[in-house]
């Protein structure tokens, strides 16, 4: 637990930094919360949502209803509104207004570098994940719905795209919440009345919507696959899938189309000279391989010299393919010498240009004592 202060003697950096040093339980518990998947805890998400319309003086909503992904989410709550059924979004009173004091005192206790941080040490950490994976459905969720050829009630013209990205605004994200609620649990904070609903719902479920007469309240991903960097990424199929089938497609944090994935196994050279999207086309070399795309492609070296071999191949429609050979001088314990290829901007025209460039460095300044 933090240790507090008065209200004049806000607590100072290094006491500060010492509490996000005790915080490191409390980031691995909700960096396990955002990333979660499997059937939600309905009951406790009920309850946790009563509890935060209590702790915002607000009556509890007649209804509870759920939906098997934010998609069915917002295409059900677009419905309700048509309806009249919902009554106002209470957003404003169930989660910003508790966070907003929540976040002042604990700037006010910590003061502002204190509070920088405390921020570094537990929500910052988890902020870029989290709204990467955000972005990433609120975008699937409008492309989908609001495409021309959508007839779903609700999603057929730009008057309905408006509503559906309106209703996309009401949404508190709960599992996804992670960053903010793990500064304020590690604070002490998490404790107040206020704030202990929202974060009940954040550890049973996904997303949910509070209105006046009725909340909404999503089921969490089945799916949930990322490269090292936090990006949404698979190969093999839906790197974010939900129960009733909504699923996004990723290569390293780019978007792909479902079918594009099933065809990465047969892929050839000349398959990835006739893709006419220059995105896709990248996609297709990163998982190739850039190296066995220039063996087998044909290329021809452009340049060579004592650091290694200059490779180019031109693509239409984009950027070249450049990329440098070199052979590592130390022996592998079989005795052979392993080749790496270092993929290097397109303007580079030399080898040793393009390995210093790995450096950061001028050619003219890198004198390797030892190839590696």
């Amino acid at each position: 637990m933090a240790r507090t202060a008065g209200a004049d003697s806000p607590v100072g950096v290094d006491e500060a930094q010492e509490d996000a040093g005790s915080a490191s339980a409390d980031l691995a518990h909700w960096r396990a919360v955002a990333a979660a998947t499997g059937p939600a805890d309905r009951a406790a998400a009920e309850a946790g949502v009563r509890h935060a319309y209590r702790a915002a003086g607000l009556q509890e909503p007649a209804r509870i209803l759920w939906a098997d992904s934010p998609r069915a989410a917002v295409l059900l709550l677009v419905q309700l509104a048509e309806k009249e059924e919902l009554g106002a979004s209470v957003r404003d009173a169930v989660r910003n207004r508790p966070w907003a004091q929540a976040r002042d005192r604990l700037h006010a206790r910590l003061g502002p570098g204190g509070w920088g941080a405390h921020w570094n040490a537990t929500g910052g950490r988890l902020w870029d994940t989290t709204q990467m994976l955000v972005d990433r459905i609120r975008t699937g969720i409008v492309e989908e719905l609001a495409a021309p050829s959508r007839t779903v009630a609700g999603a057929r013209d730009r008057r309905s795209e408006t509503a559906i990205r309106l209703t996309l605004l009401d949404a508190v994200l709960g599992q996804h919440e992670a960053a903010w609620l793990s500064a304020f649990d590690s604070s002490g904070a998490e404790s107040e009345a206020r704030l202990a609903g929202l974060a009940q719902v954040a550890r049973s479920a996904g997303w949910w919507w509070p209105y006046e007469r009725v909340a909404v309240v999503c089921e969490r991903p089945t799916e949930l696959h990322r490269d090292e960097a936090g990006r949404l990424d698979s190969a093999t199929g839906p790197a974010l899938a939900f129960p009733d089938g909504f699923a996004l497609h990723a290569w390293r944090g780019m978007p792909v189309p479902a079918d594009f994935l099933a065809g990465l196994a047969g892929l050839t050279p000349q398959r990835i000279r006739d893709e006419e999207n220059a995105e896709l086309r990248r996609v297709m070399l990163e998982h190739f391989g850039y190296d066995r795309y220039l063996t087998e492609s044909g290329a021809e070296p452009v340049h060579r010299d004592e650091t290694g071999v200059l490779w180019r191949v031109q693509l239409p429609g984009d950027e070249d393919v450049v990329m440098v050979e070199v052979v590592n001088s130390t022996p592998e314990p079989d005795g052979t010498h392993r080749t790496y290829w270092l993929r290097v901007p397109p303007r580079t025209r030399t080898a040793r240009e393009g390995v210093a460039w790995t450096f950061g460095l001028q050619p003219e300044a890198y004198e390797p004592q030892r190839e590696t």
